[in-house]
């Protein structure tokens, strides 16, 4: 694919709330090592796991709102496109409402309401929407690369996953000797990336 600044090789998974919760949702995942799926705002009530393919770049400059009411925070998992693609996402269908019963049935977990000449405008181009119709998406630590806001967040990240680790080796060790024990820690095998 040609390099342009405009289009990306990459979708993210945002999670939601306020930083903290937004965190913790994203340590839950990164645990369980799975995204699942949702169906809170798709038509016809299809379950699915949602992207943007927005470029990194456009996202550190205004894709996460950092108002009240907006859904996204800046903490998310980001994976290539050609990996989501071969499992089955594909980008969203804009189209206005009227259009929903015309889409075959196989592909109409794939329509977002677009009617923008109506009073008020419905608009949700700017999400730049992926989805992938599934219950649930796993992975292992080489696929996703983690989003976080900063450095900051980075730090936190890591000092949380050392003191996991620290509990772990300590359970351990009631079993088997310190030296055994350490054997069991697990290192922090995930790739990070910052918003700015």
């Amino acid at each position: 694919m040609q390099t342009r600044s405009d289009v990306s090789d990459k979708v993210i998974h945002f999670t939601s709330g306020e930083p903290d919760a937004a965190f913790s949702k994203l340590h839950s995942i990164i645990a369980e090592r799975r995204l699942v799926a949702g169906n809170l705002i798709i038509r016809g009530g299809y379950r699915c796991v949602c992207f943007t393919e927005a470029p990194l770049s456009a996202v550190a400059n205004g894709f996460v709102n950092r108002i009240p009411w907006n859904r996204y925070a800046p903490f998310g998992l980001m994976f290539y496109k050609t990996w989501i693609f071969a499992r089955g996402g594909r980008p969203v269908i804009y189209q206005p409402a009227c259009d929903f019963e015309g889409l075959p049935a196989e592909i109409r977990w794939r329509h977002v309401r677009y009617e923008p000449i109506t009073n008020p405008p419905i608009d949700f181009t700017w999400e730049r929407e992926w989805r992938l119709p599934c219950d649930e998406l796993t992975f292992s630590p080489a696929e996703p690369v983690i989003v976080v806001p900063n450095g900051e967040w980075v730090s936190y990240l890591l000092d949380v996953h050392s003191s996991e680790q620290d509990m772990v080796v300590e359970a351990y060790e009631t079993a088997f000797e310190r030296e055994i024990a350490e054997q069991l820690r697990n290192p922090f095998r995930w790739r990070i990336v910052t918003l700015g």
